[in-house]
């Protein structure tokens, strides 16, 4: 005798995010036309790479540095202030806000996670939280941010690090879950390097 399948729990075919029409098409141009261009453009073209994320609404401050095949999934969800260098294929999926501050360095491989879904929902909706990394702050390589998360002004946070609770400012903070560990102290350059 055959046992009746039981039914799922969880629908997925349920959990489908409604965008409006304009918003749908916006993304589609960046997705398909845009974006394979932008990522592709070489070291050397900075500045269009950075004009073609203005033209598609990030916010993006003077004297910045985005390399070759960073991914951004929705550019007018990036706020970046002045002298921020992001490194090559950091990958910025920001379906909620992710606001960077000024002398701040993410290094390459780096992924920003705004984006997550509520699985206590039997339909999984998608989930959007900002995410905000402070000023003179340096994430190391490959780095994970996830949603909702707040680092602060001046905080290191060491290669590989999945930060999914807020760290506090001008410390240096490692490890998976990512813990702050030490202050994080500048030392005095002499005015001939300065």
């Amino acid at each position: 005798m055959n046992a009746s399948p039981q039914r799922p729990r969880v629908d997925l075919t349920k959990g489908t995010t409604h965008w409006p029409a304009g918003v749908k098409f916006k993304r589609a141009v960046w997705q398909w036309l845009v974006k394979p261009i932008f990522k592709l453009l070489p070291r050397p073209c900075n500045r269009l790479r950075i004009a073609i994320l203005r033209a598609f609404g990030a916010q993006i401050g003077p004297r910045c540095l985005i390399e070759p095949r960073v991914d951004v999934l929705i550019p007018w969800n990036l706020f970046v202030d002045e002298f921020v260098a992001i490194g090559r294929e950091v990958e910025i999926y920001n379906y909620g806000a992710v606001r960077i501050g000024r002398m701040t360095l993410i290094s390459q491989y780096s992924f920003l996670c705004s984006g997550s879904h509520d699985y206590t929902h039997p339909h999984m909706p998608l989930v959007a939280k900002p995410i905000v990394i402070g000023s003179e702050c340096w994430l190391a390589a490959d780095v994970f941010v996830g949603p909702g998360v707040t680092i602060g002004d001046g905080a290191v946070i060491g290669a590989r690090a999945v930060v999914t609770k807020n760290m506090p400012p001008w410390m240096v903070c490692a490890g998976n879950p990512c813990q702050p560990l030490k202050p994080r102290e500048l030392r005095d350059v002499p005015d001939s390097v300065k």
